[in-house]
């Protein structure tokens, strides 16, 4: 595999990297454990100048941390994974004490002095990646534990983790590999006495292949939707009760909801857990023409989160809704048919020119077990997470790629186009898959992937 060099990264010998890192791996502040992660060629002279020793391997060493005067700047365990069987596939030490931010400056200050520098995010899971220890997905996953906002979120990403994807994505491209050898072998051979495969043959292959990629795009949508969750903004004209609306789902009162129209100025935005999709709602200011310059800003902020939602819900307290403003947005709307308490009606749904209206008393909280079920049915949320696995949108982004090329190979098998045309959407399809698992990845894709990571993982 090849290796990445940068200016920004470490210099790479032989599969081992030149400079040594260490860093913080627990979280900032005061805690009763803080845990210092080296990893790097100078690990084992490292663990010796501050322990004295160089402790007995994947064994929980009870040791004082000495600084350059031999003083004792704290004690506690010392954990050492010679390479390259550890995280990263270098020596790897981690030293377990208290923590206090002074006692763990202290010892971070201790090892940079000692020829370590300061770890970039995402470095350490980068070098293992880097050194055939986990594959891209498998390190993306990393972070997405770390970072999972749900138990079924954390689920889909320890699934990544153990490598469910891979696997799947790994057993996609050996058979699009095999195929391609049978194709390039008739390039090569055209005048040997071989059987070759015939254009139906291939076609069927290939949508085998097809119905594989289209199991593994509906998995990892659901990983997707597990790990980014879906935007929504609530819209309407003023005191329609879009706060209150905000209010139910976030089971607080996060706006201030009163009689008087124009209240909510700006954007309210909250994070919230519904059934384990995350959604990141956003309640605008009510829709409407004022003089009133700050509530007029309200209004354009509001069509500028609008326009960029996945899906809108069109609050109204009436029958009579004006869609006209939303004329390029119909597909996303939902219309949320409030205050039905004061018309005597019943929750209901109904559909109309394709655009959906739930029926709904947010005071009185009727019908609103409707208006979640249609959120999660329009961002094609399912609430098992069975089988799934994380996944990100450059993943679904390559396996789309994928099915366009392995549909192009079709196109070209079924009408006998020339073989070498063939083989090439079979080869960029097979790219496409490596660049999900790392198997095709550039610099630019690294620095983006890990640089969202925390600093120590």
């Amino acid at each position: 595999m090849k290796k990445v060099k940068s200016k920004k990264k470490s210099k790479v010998l032989n599969n081992t990297f030149v400079d040594t890192i260490v860093a913080q791996a627990t979280a900032t502040g005061c805690g009763g454990v803080g845990i210092i992660r080296v990893s790097g060629s100078a690990t084992t002279s490292i663990v010796k100048a501050v322990i004295g020793k160089i402790p007995q391997p994947r064994y929980a060493d009870l040791a004082k941390f000495l600084d350059a005067s031999n003083s004792v700047i704290d004690h506690g365990l010392v954990l050492f994974f010679p390479g390259p069987n550890s995280f990263t596939g270098e020596d790897v030490v981690e030293f377990h004490g208290h923590g206090g931010a002074v006692v763990l400056d202290r010892l971070l200050q201790r090892i940079l002095g000692l020829g370590a520098r300061l770890a970039r995010p995402g470095e350490f899971s980068e070098r293992a990646f880097l050194n055939g220890k986990l594959d891209l997905t498998q390190a993306e996953a990393v972070a997405d534990l770390v970072s999972a906002s749900s138990v079924q979120a954390a689920s889909s990403a320890i699934k990544s983790l153990q490598g469910d994807f891979s696997k799947l994505v790994f057993a996609v491209a050996a058979q699009i590999m095999e195929l391609r050898t049978y194709i390039e072998a008739e390039i090569d051979f055209t005048e040997e006495e071989i059987e070759f495969l015939t254009s139906e043959k291939i076609s069927t292959t290939i949508n085998e292949v097809l119905q594989q990629i289209t199991s593994i795009k509906i998995k990892a949508v659901q990983g997707s939707l597990l790990r980014d969750g879906v935007s929504v903004v609530i819209a309407g004209k003023p005191n329609v009760g879009k706060s209150s609306l905000l209010n139910y789902f976030c089971g607080h009162d996060s706006a201030i909801v009163t009689d008087i129209p124009g209240t909510t100025r700006d954007l309210l935005k909250e994070y919230i857990n519904l059934d384990g999709l995350p959604l990141h709602i956003i309640d605008t200011a009510g829709i409407r023409v004022s003089s009133d310059v700050i509530e007029q800003e309200g209004v354009n902020r509001a069509w500028l989160a609008i326009n960029s939602a996945d899906f809108i819900l069109l609050v109204t307290d009436s029958d009579d809704v004006d869609l006209a403003p939303y004329d390029k947005l119909l597909d996303k709307i939902v219309i949320v048919r409030n205050k039905i308490d004061q018309d005597a009606m019943k929750p209901k749904e109904d559909v109309v020119d394709n655009i959906k209206t739930v029926y709904v008393s947010v005071k009185e909280q009727q019908g609103l077990n409707l208006l979640e079920k249609e959120i999660k049915q329009r961002a094609g949320f399912k609430t098992t997470s069975e089988g799934v696995f994380s996944a990100r949108r450059r993943h679904l982004d390559a396996l789309q790629q994928t099915e366009e090329c392995l549909e192009q190979a079709i196109t070209c098998a079924n009408n006998n186009q020339p073989a070498e045309l063939l083989a090439e959407e079979l080869r960029m399809a097979q790219n496409y898959l490596g660049v999900i698992t790392g198997e095709v990845y550039t610099e630019d894709l690294l620095d983006r992937i890990f640089s969202e990571f925390c600093v120590g993982k």
